[in-house]
């Protein structure tokens, strides 16, 4: 499915999937952002509810999730902000109950909305682009943020570079995502197929050592078989004050768990949290160059 262009006076919904709102400022600061780029937007009824440390009770987040996917109207769905929660929606939720839409529609956000972005990627309809939500945009740089709706008026992204560790080139379509949350939809029903897929991972507050017990745990279960290559975003928030001397850093525990996958592998690219966040599509074909450090998009056409 081909999903066209946007264009000013588009109409975009905003949801609250997972943490409540606590910093309402920085939501509208992102709207205006939006706004600015002559987009309609309308808040989906409930996403400033709280309910414990979510955006209101799963089935509040589960409707407001399903209504904007329904809208005919709409051409996009926003996500307020991350959190954690989005992952409590996929309970009980089957293909069945994901209502048609005639108006393909770009799904944006990330960290906890990689639940989200990689449950729903089977979906016609839905095109995934792991990216800012909108307590994040404003801190996104010029460039970053240009990138964004330059895509999404049609324009093809340019290439990012990073840190290449070899590997070679391999092309596969690419799912990127909060490594956390995506280790946690592994042999679920939501879990998308990996076969001839580019990873992309990123991660925030998690330590070196919690990083090893996950990618452990891919390479335990199998789930790196059939991966192409592997794209490393930031990693921040990762130095505590307990660590001892001599101690894995982030970089040595992703080189000692992923090096002997014998797989193309490019480091240090800019995605992520705590700095700029380029867009990432989701599940368009990739181009990952391990040794010239290179991840590039061969087609510009956000198609399946």
């Amino acid at each position: 499915m081909t999903f066209e262009e946007l264009k000013p006076g588009d109409h975009l919904r905003v949801i609250a999937p997972s943490g409540k709102i606590r910093e309402p400022l920085s939501v509208e600061t992102g709207l205006d952002i939006w706004r600015s780029q002559g987009y309609q937007i309308s808040l989906t009824s409930g996403y400033d509810r709280s309910w414990g440390y979510f955006a209101g009770t799963d089935s509040d987040r589960r409707r407001q999730l399903l209504d904007a996917i329904g809208d005919d109207y709409s051409r996009g769905i926003l996500c307020a902000r991350g959190g954690y929660g989005a992952t409590r929606l996929l309970e009980g939720l089957s293909i069945a109950d994901i209502p048609p839409s005639t108006n393909p529609k770009f799904l944006i956000g990330f960290s906890d909305i990689t639940a989200l972005l990689w449950a729903l990627s089977r979906q016609e309809n839905i095109l995934g682009i792991h990216g800012p939500v909108l307590t994040t945009l404003a801190q996104e740089p010029d460039w970053a943020i240009a990138r964004l709706f330059d895509y999404l008026a049609g324009k093809p992204l340019k290439p990012l570079h990073g840190d290449g560790w070899g590997g070679g080139k391999v092309r596969g379509r690419l799912f990127p995502g909060n490594l956390t949350v995506a280790t946690y939809l592994l042999g679920t029903p939501h879990q998308p197929d990996l076969t001839n897929a580019i990873l992309a991972f990123e991660d925030v507050n998690e330590e070196p050592y919690r990083l090893d017990r996950m990618l452990t745990y891919w390479r335990t279960i199998g789930a790196f078989e059939g991966v192409l290559g592997i794209a490393l975003g930031r990693f921040s928030q990762s130095g505590s004050p307990f660590n001892s001397p001599g101690d894995f850093s982030v970089e040595q525990v992703l080189r000692d768990r992923l090096f002997d996958l014998n797989i193309p592998i490019v480091a240090n690219l800019s995605f992520g949290h705590d700095g700029p966040n380029a867009i990432l599509p989701v599940g368009l074909q990739v181009e990952l160059d391990g040794d010239r450090g290179i991840l590039t998009w061969p087609t510009n056409s956000p198609s399946y």
